[in-house]
């Protein structure tokens, strides 16, 4: 064998046909020594063959447990219709699917307040990143005769008074932030555009509601349903969201006042929350210690809305 194929084979055993001269060696531990990110060699962990089968057997029974659960579960959610269609003959419409549904979703809005931080602020964008935003109004958008005679009220504050702003008084008692920001719809589309107002912060601090208000009800009684009838709405914002430094009561959209499309004089703009939150045509905020009402809370819908 030439030297090329012995250094070839030096981890192996030489393989040559010439005797080997008998030399006395010392043993040479040949471990490798690992780097500090080098992985390891997993442990070797024995099972005796009756333990391992005993535990598959467990496991498989916890498993199809867990699965008939599920089944079970899911089969008590599905509308009335599809069990009738899978051959469910048992009516499971009850009271305690409804309340199972309603705690399911309140436990996911409990989690998503407990994650809210005022400190996480949402992406924003350049204006060469602005996209369509199209009239998204729940119901009908409103006549625009309402404009001319708009005020903002106000109640629940720390002086027991009521307030009634008109646009003018909001334009010049507040500075103007703008800010370039995604709306999210629930409806599974959104949309970058530009907004500018004053900070609801900056409305908390003028306007200090009582010490014991924890939410706050934002309301539009110009708000029609599909047919064009009044149809008032409401949403539930926290007050710790209110303060968000991007949550902002705008009064511009892309440049420009808002149009009646995107809820002129003034609309909330929660860009935490998902679209569904961002009251168009406001026109009536309350201060209140327990969570008021809220338009789609009261359809079924989520009250927290976090994103």
């Amino acid at each position: 064998m030439n030297n090329m194929a012995k250094i070839y084979c030096a981890d192996h055993e030489p393989r040559t046909n010439e005797a080997a001269p008998s030399v006395a060696v010392e043993s040479v531990s040949a471990e490798k020594r690992l780097g500090l990110f080098e992985e390891r060699p997993l442990p070797v962990d024995e099972i005796p063959p009756r333990v391992l089968r005993y535990r598959t057997r467990r496991d498989f029974l916890f498993f199809g447990a867990g699965a008939l659960a599920a089944l079970a579960g899911g089969g008590f959610l599905l509308p009335q219709d599809t069990l009738r269609r899978m051959g469910v003959r048992r009516s499971v419409d009850s009271p305690a699917k409804e309340w199972f549904l309603n705690r399911a979703l309140r436990i996911d809005d409990d989690v998503a307040e407990a994650l809210y931080s005022g400190n996480r602020r949402v992406p924003t964008y350049t204006k060469s990143q602005i996209t369509p935003l199209n009239n998204n109004y729940n119901g009908a958008t409103p006549d625009p005769g309402y404009i001319s005679g708009w005020n903002l009220t106000i109640d629940g504050l720390d002086s027991g008074l009521s307030v009634s702003l008109d646009i003018r008084n909001l334009m010049t008692r507040f500075s103007v932030q703008d800010q370039i920001t995604r709306l999210v719809c629930v409806e599974g589309w959104s949309a970058i555009a530009w907004w500018a107002g004053f900070r609801f912060d900056d409305l908390l601090r003028a306007y200090p509601p009582m010490s014991q208000a924890k939410w706050a009800c934002v309301e539009s009684s110009v708000n029609l349903d599909e047919s064009g009838n009044p149809d008032p709405y409401s949403v539930s914002i926290d007050l710790a969201t209110a303060r968000h430094p991007q949550t902002l009561l705008a009064m511009h959209f892309n440049g420009q006042p808002l149009a009646v499309d995107h809820g002129a004089p003034l609309r909330l703009l929660v860009p935490v929350k998902l679209g569904l939150k961002n009251v168009k045509a406001i026109t009536k905020i309350t201060y209140v210690a327990e969570e008021p009402r809220d338009y789609w809370a009261e359809r079924g819908y989520s009250r927290y809305d976090g994103i």
